[in-house]
């Protein structure tokens, strides 16, 4: 029987089986049957989740069964910034990763993993279960206290799942990057939390090649004093020479060695939604990446709602993203088991060795919803890939598009290259809050190009200047209802006081999300893209700051901007302005020296398309960049209404960037509005 019907507006309409079969509508009878609750819909639904917090957070509590110590004394105390949720409660996040090992046979999948290093296998619930209490029992030998800082260079693989499991089962606050970022964009974030532990990897294979990491690691180190003890992973080879550093160094296979720990031998630390869960890193837009700070507590509620209810995920479903460690789609995927249900992990190139690998992988590994930026799909239909032709994806039943703003095109493709009865959602969250805002909804229809509404809980608007919301027209994303999983602090910032500038100094007790937005009349929204000056490479952000971090350092540049957009049909354009010293010139050479250093140092995403010079780089009156209004530009925005000259220290060279974007813009034949 199909799931959809299709209008003559090429609109999919889920079948009433296909509703009741999904968590939400189960979810939606719990709450009529043991709270006494009724809702026709999911509007209605909505509408009570963001207008009576207490009673639908606790509903939420009391339907995933979340395990804890102590009597709950309120849901949320206080407002943004700075709620605080579920006090008088204990919990570890890692335990309830783990606690459904009993839950069936101990022996089935719980990841499935597989890398260009190694194929494809199956990590049970028993062997993740038993090394994370061999682990972190090692850990908590070495003197890993709750508080203390555990880090990890490493790459997607099951190790590193372990690492961080056994990490927050012992109270410890868990960090990643990969390991193709340069060590000077590792050093900028590790450095700022100041760990007391490294997980590092001895290289990674990527594209067929392989990567030697020793040396990044060694130079992490030396920056880092904080760090005591190194355990190495032999990943790419089982003889490794390890460079000469400071700190204790340990191996991975040694930590894991000794006799199993059984379950009732081992207790987890809990903590309260005070205490620190794991920080993810901000693109470092503006300066040193901010360090977002997220609670045990907050990361397992969201992720047990927004995978059961907005991805539709069920016990004994397989979840695969395509991800990197240096993303939260990362820890996201720790979410499928929290619900019985299988994640999968790939290490390695998309691409490699053809562009069916990822296909290839979803086929063999039974995957039942994948995750996948919607550029993906229009650089497929550029080179003419059809995965149906090739692979059967029996199991398959829903692709799920985040990263950045899916067209109507990415759906199609999927319908017509891969299965037209899937469920399409298209989807939007942030690192912030490690989770979605914006989601799928199995009861909605699937408008092409649309996300279906605002999760549960989410109190998401669209906000015009003054503040009010809008409908039916573009609009600043906020939110003005706090979440669990917000941040409960930025890492050393006290006092909240660039928690408060980041994201509520336009509106008091309202988060600006840095999105462009808009909501209809139906309750479907999508996402234009950012309006801050973050820069979405292919569905994965990264920071202005850090490229110029790099530029710095390159003779014969003086200053320089970066920018990148959106265009049609979910294309992407990064250039790269440069301003010379007197005397120099962008000849090839120096382009050649721009790019090796920013991939080095940085990471590939990190190279520009196109390095143009500049007669110089406009900055406001204070001497900050103009990165939003030049963006603004390049995107059609009229002068106008994309900056005031009035705010610009050097009018003249702004001028410059306009005549540039006009430019541009008649080349494309892109129409100014």
């Amino acid at each position: 029987m199909a799931n959809f019907t299709i209008d003559a507006a090429g609109n999919r309409h889920p079948s009433p089986a296909f509703v009741d079969r999904s968590p939400l509508h189960a979810f939606m009878l719990w709450l009529a049957k043991q709270r006494g609750l009724h809702f026709r819909n999911y509007d209605e639904l909505w509408r009570w989740s963001v207008t009576d917090l207490d009673t639908f957070w606790r509903a939420i509590w009391d339907y995933f069964a979340i395990t804890a110590e102590g009597e709950m004394t309120s849901v949320v105390n206080g407002q943004m910034p700075g709620a605080v949720w579920f006090e008088g409660t204990r919990l570890n996040y890692a335990e309830h990763v783990l606690r459904l090992e009993a839950a069936g046979d101990p022996e089935r999948p719980m990841f499935r993993h597989a890398s260009e290093v190694r194929p494809l296998r199956d990590a049970s619930w028993a062997e993740v279960a038993s090394q994370v209490r061999k682990l972190a029992t090692r850990l908590r030998e070495m003197g890993i206290a709750p508080g203390d800082r555990v880090v990890a260079y490493l790459p997607n693989i099951i190790e590193t799942v372990i690492a961080m499991l056994a990490s927050t089962a012992v109270g410890a606050v868990w960090a990643s990057a990969a390991p193709e970022f340069g060590e000077k964009t590792v050093v900028d974030r590790f450095g700022q939390i100041r760990p007391k532990l490294l997980f590092a990897v001895d290289g990674y294979r990527y594209g067929g090649k392989d990567f030697d990491r020793s040396g990044a690691v060694a130079a992490i180190v030396d920056a880092v004093n904080s760090i005591e003890t190194v355990v190495w992973l032999n990943y790419l080879s089982p003889h490794v020479e390890r460079p000469s550093m400071r700190p204790v160094q340990l191996t991975w296979n040694a930590l894991l060695d000794g006799p199993e720990i059984p379950a009732a031998d081992f207790h987890y630390t809990r903590v309260d939604s005070r205490h620190p869960l794991w920080v993810l890193f901000s693109s470092g837009t503006t300066g040193l990446p901010k360090v977002i700070t997220h609670n045990h507590h907050g990361v397992l509620i969201e992720g047990c709602k927004a995978t059961a209810f907005h991805f539709n995920i069920k016990a004994g479903d397989c979840l695969f993203f395509y991800t990197t460690t240096g993303w939260m789609m990362w820890n996201t995927l720790m979410n499928a088991p929290l619900l019985n249900a299988i994640s999968v992990l790939f290490d390695g190139h998309p691409n490699h060795p053809d562009p069916l690998t990822l296909w290839a992988l979803a086929d063999r590994a039974r995957v039942t919803a994948i995750g996948t930026n919607p550029t993906i799909t229009q650089i497929m239909e550029k080179q003419g890939i059809v995965p149906k032709d090739h692979f059967a994806l029996a199991d398959l039943k829903a692709v799920i598009l985040a990263g950045s703003p899916s067209t109507p095109a990415a759906f199609e493709w999927v319908w017509d290259n891969i299965g037209d009865d899937l469920w399409i959602s298209s989807q939007s969250g942030g690192t912030e809050f490690c989770s979605g805002l914006l989601g799928g909804v199995p009861e909605r229809r699937v408008v092409p190009g649309q996300i279906q509404g605002p999760c549960l809980g989410v109190a998401a608007y669209a906000f015009d200047d003054d503040g009010n919301a809008v409908v039916g027209q573009p609009g600043e994303l906020v939110l003005t209802k706090p979440l669990p999983s917000m941040p409960i602090r930025l890492w050393g910032d006290e006092d909240y006081k660039r928690y408060r500038e980041t994201y509520f100094t336009r509106w008091p007790h309202v988060w600006v999300h840095g999105d462009s937005c808009q909501f209809n009349a139906d309750g479907t929204c999508f996402v234009f893209g950012r309006s801050d000056a973050t820069l979405n490479r292919y569905g994965v952000r990264i920071g202005s700051a850090e490229i110029y971090r790099t530029l710095d350092g390159i003779k014969g540049i003086a200053d320089s901007l970066v920018v990148c957009i959106e265009e049609e049909g979910g294309a992407y354009y990064m250039p790269l302005f440069v301003a010379l010293t007197p005397g120099i010139s962008l000849d090839d050479a120096l382009k050649s020296e721009i790019v090796r250093r920013l991939r080095a140092e940085r990471s590939p995403r990190h190279v520009p398309d196109v390095i143009i010079e500049a007669p110089g780089i406009p900055q406001t009156i204070t001497g900050k960049r103009m990165e939003v209004p030049v963006r603004k530009l390049l995107m059609g925005v009229a002068p106008a209404k994309a900056y005031s000259p009035e705010a610009s220290k050097v009018p003249a060279v702004m001028e410059w960037f306009v005549e540039f974007a006009a430019r541009r813009l008649a080349e494309r034949s892109v129409t100014i509005s």
